[in-house]
């Protein structure tokens, strides 16, 4: 096992972007990135080495797909499982009720794509929530949902 040193490197805005951007999209440390750029430059005209760097990066790409492609099934079964239960539990509406339950529903609908363009414009998701509260040692943490 070999001793790291350290090293400084100054980049331009927009480079710098483009690394955090990658870093945050593969996970991964901006050294680490940074170390495979110049190890790729370094050793450009060996073909094996380039060869297992690429393989080991399609490699990352096809367990992301594939983690992608399972969350994905995971949300259609759940959003199914959701509207039928929906649908089987849910009386009619009353004729007289109707067109106020309806006005409501529509106040409610309204109200919750508002609330949905807040928090993509923020960039906020539920999945990096949930993430955050079980990180956290609190006693909310715990604490069962309502």
């Amino acid at each position: 096992m070999s001793v790291k040193q350290r090293l400084s490197v100054y980049l331009d805005a927009e480079m710098m972007a483009r690394l955090e951007k990658l870093a945050s999209k593969e996970r991964a440390p901006k050294s680490a990135i940074a170390e495979a750029a110049i190890i790729s430059f370094l050793t450009a005209d060996d073909v094996d080495r380039w060869e297992a760097a690429l393989t080991r990066r399609l490699d990352r790409l096809t367990r992301s797909v594939d983690r992608v492609e399972r969350d994905l099934e995971f949300s259609v079964e759940a959003l199914a499982l959701y509207i039928r239960a929906w649908l089987t539990a849910t009386p009619p509406l009353p004729e007289g009720a109707r067109a106020a339950l309806q006005a409501k529903g529509r106040e409610r609908y309204e109200s919750f794509i508002e609330a949905l363009g807040r928090r993509l414009a923020t960039g906020q998701r539920l999945s990096r929530e949930v993430g955050e509260e079980l990180a956290t040692d609190s006693p909310e943490a715990d604490r069962p949902l309502p």
